[in-house]
């Protein structure tokens, strides 16, 4: 990641600036600091010379009375009607108001701020017409977190995110409403707090600001960073429910996995293998094993079985092919972020021809981020099926090991231990089920036909936002069952837990005491789960006091 400098201010905290030039590369992993308030935009003045020469070549296309979009046109399917240039700051007024429709609870303000920060990131590449006043004026709101309330719904993500794009105007116009230490306020109150002038927008901003896939883009990039966080916590947690079940490390082998090269498959094997490091409950690959059957029945009965269950045997093989979606879906996603997102677009000289010029097309549709969300949907539900069926098998004293009941020794049948939470680990994972059906294809032509097909793409993020939502709680309660067993098996007297798997369950306890009575275990597990989401599990090592 490419950091230009660590700022401390008034508040003590290092802050990020992430430069902005136009043309560099931003990464998903710069776009979640900026989401979270944890990163600055600081724009080039490279950049800004750039904008400054496409708004030139806008205002020569206006003052020759050019045809353009949205700027000497009305909107949709009125853009029969043509429009004095002199009215176009009424004209772009008026789509903020007409699109400002959206319904629903609000987006968080971190999916919020995220959206106002992918508008900036394609308005930077210079294409869009809008002025550099009013790109300091959106630059100067994110840093500042001056983060307009955004409803949830009333996108179809075909014209770009036409309806969260409007409340971001609109809350920036000081007609709206703006997060303030976590309340909705009046958007003109928040702005004469902070000593901001209302935005005015010109001939074409209003278009620049509501006609990009930025919501859908927004909520994706952050999902990817997500999922790639739970696929983390996924192997540690597949690793440790392989060394309480006794399992075999062969399921690990480089060699299994090179003949199926999958990337995402080989690297699962090798996570895996070094994550299970210096375990010794992992039964080790034994090539010398021999048929031992009875002389007379050629059979030898009560033999301990050869091979896993699948949720150990087959973890390289899940694990991989959702890290493969994960790095598909990212790849879009970072690429949809880089990108010019609306319609028309502005082409100064020498950038496509001699002269500067103005190109009307569809970069707005949505379809890119919306079936990468749509395909990384179902990686996301794998990933918690998985972890909800290690869950029960840790449950059932028929097949944990000779472990006890629900993971509870002491007065079973008094105590229940970790059958509520089994519980909700199911229910959660039918919750994902049912939500499960692709977005991208639900089409519905709109806009007097004008949209005929639509992509769904911000309804598509949404989707697999909620299936990350309730996976979290899944994976913490699967470590609440994880540590529960390791304290278990060492009351029993065994040891050989690897040490990253020890240094989990020391995490897990500091969130979670071991379970000796029944108790509520809901905040334990939304604490967990939040903190999952928080951690950065990339490196080999996780904090534990």
């Amino acid at each position: 990641m490419t950091i230009l400098e660590i700022d401390e201010r008034m508040t003590g905290s290092a802050i990020a600036e992430v430069p902005i030039d136009g043309r560099r590369r931003v990464t998903l992993e710069e776009f979640w600091l900026l989401s979270e308030g944890k990163a600055q935009m600081a724009p080039s003045p490279e950049m800004l010379d750039r904008l400054q020469c496409c708004r030139r070549l806008l205002e020569e296309l206006t003052a020759n009375r050019r045809l353009i979009y949205g700027v000497t046109t009305g909107f949709g399917p009125l853009a029969t009607q043509h429009i004095d240039p002199e009215l176009s700051p009424l004209l772009q007024r008026n789509l903020i108001y007409h699109l400002a429709t959206g319904v629903g609870a609000p987006l968080s303000v971190e999916q919020s701020r995220g959206i106002l920060a992918a508008r900036l990131l394609s308005l930077s590449r210079g294409h869009s017409a809008i002025r550099v006043e009013t790109f300091l004026f959106l630059t100067e709101c994110l840093n500042r977190n001056v983060i307009p309330v955004v409803p949830s719904q009333g996108t179809v993500g075909a014209s770009g995110d036409l309806t969260p794009l409007a409340h971001v105007a609109l809350g920036l116009l000081g007609e709206g409403t703006i997060w303030d230490q976590g309340r909705q306020r009046p958007a003109a109150d928040v702005l004469a707090e902070k000593d901001l002038q209302p935005l005015a927008l010109l001939a074409r901003e209003g278009l620049a600001m509501v006609n990009g896939t930025s919501a859908m883009t927004a909520i994706a990039a952050r999902n990817g960073v997500l999922a790639g966080r739970a696929l983390e916590v996924s192997a540690r947690l597949s690793v440790l429910y392989a060394e309480v079940l006794r399992g075999k490390r062969e399921a690990y082998s480089m060699g299994i996995a090179s003949v199926r090269p999958h990337p995402g498959q080989i690297w699962a094997a090798t996570r895996l293998e070094g994550l299970a490091g210096d375990s010794t409950r992992l039964a080790c690959i034994n090539d010398e094993a021999t048929v031992s059957v009875d002389s007379e029945t050629g059979l030898g009965d009560d033999r301990p079985i050869l091979q896993d269950p699948y949720t150990i045997r087959c973890a390289p093989q899940i694990l991989g092919a959702v890290r493969d979606l994960i790095r598909y879906h990212n790849e879009v996603v970072e690429t949809e972020l880089n990108s010019v997102t609306d319609n028309p677009i502005f082409f100064p000289a020498g950038e496509e021809g001699e002269a500067g010029t103005v190109r009307h097309g569809g970069n707005f549709f949505g379809l890119p981020v919306a079936l990468a969300s749509d395909a990384l949907h179902p990686g996301v539900i794998q990933l918690a099926l998985t972890s909800e069926r290690r869950i029960a098998r840790l449950c059932d004293p028929k097949l944990n090991g000779g472990l006890p009941a629900f993971l509870q020794a002491r007065r079973n049948g008094l105590q229940s231990g970790l059958m509520g939470a089994q519980v909700t680990a199911s229910a959660l994972v039918g919750e994902m089920r049912s939500d499960a059906g692709p977005a991208s294809i639900q089409s519905i032509p709109t806009n007097n036909n004008n949209q005929d097909v639509v992509p769904m793409g911000t309804i598509a993020a949404r989707k697999t936002q909620r299936a990350l939502d309730n996976l979290f709680p899944v994976l913490a309660i699967e470590a609440i069952a994880l540590a529960q067993a390791v304290d278990e098996l060492a009351e029993m007297g065994e040891a050989g837990i690897s040490r990253d798997g020890l240094r989990l369950v020391r995490w897990v306890r500091q969130r979670a005491p071991r379970i000796l009575a029944d108790r509520s275990l809901a905040a334990e597990i939304t604490a967990i789960a939040q903190a999952i989401a928080e951690e950065d599990w990339s490196e080999n090592r996780i904090e534990v006091d």
